[in-house]
């Protein structure tokens, strides 16, 4: 009998490997996707012989149209037809947008907002059609606040997720929104974003994330915030006055610059 797959954005470092290890570990082959070619396929020979699973390397740059499409004929592939999309792939900014290129801002958009849609558009009629399959969505508390085009990028995936949730409701598809806070993976590294201050109680695991993620999911939840420390600030965002939520996004903004 086939093992269900999954399909993993991002899938080299952080919130995406620990989705791609969770997933093996529960007997699903994997198709890894991510810009890194070298990292893929160190990750593709660990897993496969950690957990017996097949894993399928797909480089693509979802910031790039063609590639998008590839992406999206893999997941409208019903001969292995893909269980599991996790839309994990993404990238912050340092500067403002006052100060950003709009090359960057564009970019991205394309990855944060148009690649996750257009990939779940591609998959969730044969989903439906089939009447299984789960879509995680990794977007962040960030939408709840006003930091950015990244803010506003989280804010659409999160809306978008609650939406299908309640356009597929009475059916076995699973679509949830991660929303995690802080989490030690590569993120802020590669944005170059100053975190040394922020004090080590607000840090998450990525691996007890995606064990959150996945319980919730399963459960039939729309959104999930890991973490009690974070389900306190994403109530204090969603329902607080919205002067006082602003201004903690640009300070939040600020932090992140001083580097």
């Amino acid at each position: 009998m086939s093992k269900p797959i999954a399909l993993i954005t991002g899938a080299t470092a952080g919130i995406g490997a620990s989705f791609a290890e969770l997933l093996a570990k529960k007997g699903h082959d994997l198709v890894i996707v991510a810009r890194d070619l070298e990292r893929l396929n160190q990750n593709a020979g660990k897993w496969k012989e950690s957990f017996g699973v097949e894993v399928e390397v797909l480089v693509a740059d979802l910031s790039r149209d063609e590639d998008v499409r590839r992406v999206e004929l893999r997941l409208q592939n019903t001969s292995r037809p893909v269980e599991v999309l996790v839309n994990n792939a993404g990238f912050g900014m340092k500067k403002s947008f006052l100060a950003s290129d709009l090359s960057d801002e564009i970019a991205l958009l394309d990855v944060l907002v148009t690649a996750p849609m257009r990939l779940m558009h591609a998959i969730l009629p044969s989903m439906k059609a089939r009447n299984s399959g789960v879509i995680i969505n990794v977007s962040s508390i960030a939408g709840w606040i006003a930091s950015g085009t990244y803010s506003a990028a989280k804010s659409y995936l999160t809306v978008l997720t609650e939406s299908l949730h309640t356009e597929i409701a009475g059916s076995n598809v699973k679509i949830l929104a991660l929303a995690p806070g802080y989490t030690r993976t590569e993120f802020h590294q590669r944005g170059n974003m100053n975190m040394s201050g922020l004090p080590n109680r607000l840090w998450l695991t990525s691996e007890k994330v995606v064990e959150d993620a996945w319980k919730a999911a399963l459960g039939g939840k729309v959104i999930c915030v890991p973490g009690r420390q974070y389900q306190v600030i994403s109530k204090l965002a969603r329902y607080a006055p919205r002067p006082l939520v602003r201004k903690l996004g640009m300070n939040i903004r600020l932090r992140g610059r001083r580097k």
